[in-house]
């Protein structure tokens, strides 16, 4: 055997005993690569002198990061290399891309593990009493949500910010969630005072990554929340695979043009994703149609979707009136004709608490 041909074997090995799956090469791989190149080339363009190459720019890096926190996903559900420990430097690498790297990587697959596990929405932080103790604040992040800014989600990223200092449970993470409050919250601070075009098109590029995880997480379930995060209590539908489903809903961006759900790698195909939480991306439209072909469907269409957001953008930071929203068959009802008051906030699998 030729040293090439060797070489050339041991390679093919290497790939195939690195990623699970022999096609993860090409789909995380090149998701990977994206993620990595449009965060590097749309920080550069952020510099340009010419506007239509800042607009590019600020599309790229929203983009490049919406896809680096959609692999921090994979990585929580191992579903990108064989071994656990790769999934998880890479999903802590790109928690830095995005923005969540204050907190750690293993509480991001905790809180979102329980998800799974317990059929359940596990919080700590319960923003409805938040909101209920502070009026003022609540209308100032209604006004702002009117405007289409994500205030509510600035509100939970402003937690994550600072986790180990508002959560007491994450104490001990301090002095690491210091160093990163240094690193990132200096480097943009350099970039407002010598480059503030530079930090504004960031910000916006940053609240643009925001709008489009909370607008795929919006109608996804009709769980509420339960505040049982760090005090463990029985999930009262644990195991109950079907009670998932029936409040589990999918909102892809298009059936009949399949791939523009690449866009999100797929993260719309939901109830595919519960239905098998250890498949990778690129296996859930294959599912999806298994799933569907029995006559269900909890598809929700893209002019629903948007019909919801837009409508109930004001309404679904808070109200007082919860108990009587549909579950379940009305839910899926309501939100398939996009009318009643429906449908989450701020439910981004990265903020971990």
């Amino acid at each position: 055997m030729s040293a090439a041909v060797f070489l050339r074997q041991r390679h093919m090995s290497t790939r195939s005993t690195l990623f699970k799956e022999p096609t993860g090469l090409r789909y995380h791989g090149a998701a990977i690569l994206y993620a990595l190149s449009a965060y590097v080339i749309g920080i550069t363009g952020l510099f340009s002198e010419i506007i239509a190459v800042n607009v590019v720019a600020v599309l790229l890096l929203a983009h490049g990061m919406t896809i680096a926190a959609y692999m921090i996903h994979e990585c929580a559900h191992n579903t990108v290399f064989r071994r656990s420990q790769h999934n998880a430097g890479l999903g802590r690498l790109l928690s830095w891309l995005c923005g969540a790297a204050y907190g750690t990587y293993e509480d991001i697959r905790y809180k979102h593990f329980r998800h799974h596990v317990d059929n359940d929405d596990v919080v700590w932080f319960e923003y409805d009493k938040l909101f209920r103790q502070h009026p003022w604040l609540t209308k100032m992040v209604q006004v702002l949500e009117w405007l289409y800014i994500p205030a509510h989600d600035l509100v939970m990223h402003f937690v994550m910010v600072f986790t180990s200092f508002v959560i007491p449970q994450r104490r001990d993470q301090r002095a690491r969630n210091m160093f990163v409050i240094l690193v990132r919250g200096g480097l943009f601070c350099a970039a407002l005072i010598v480059f503030p075009k530079v930090a504004l098109l960031y910000a916006i590029a940053y609240l643009l990554m925001m709008q489009v995880l909370r607008f795929m997480d919006m109608l996804q379930h009709d769980y509420p929340y339960n505040p049982t995060l760090f005090d463990y209590a029985d999930p009262p539908h644990k195991g109950d695979s079907e009670w998932e489903q029936t409040h589990t809903f999918s909102n892809p961006l298009s059936l009949r043009f399949e791939k523009l759900n690449w866009l999100t790698l797929n993260f719309g195909f939901h109830n595919a994703h519960h239905a098998n939480m250890q498949l990778p991306w690129y296996r859930l439209p294959e599912v999806h149609r298994e799933l569907m072909a029995d006559g269900r469907n909890w598809v929700i269409p893209l002019r629903s979707q948007l019909k919801l957001f837009h409508n109930n953008r004001v309404s679904r930071v808070y109200s007082e009136q919860t108990d009587g929203y549909p579950k379940g068959a009305e839910y899926l009802k309501a939100a398939r004709a996009g009318v009643g008051p429906i449908g989450g906030n701020a439910a981004s699998f990265l903020t971990s608490f």
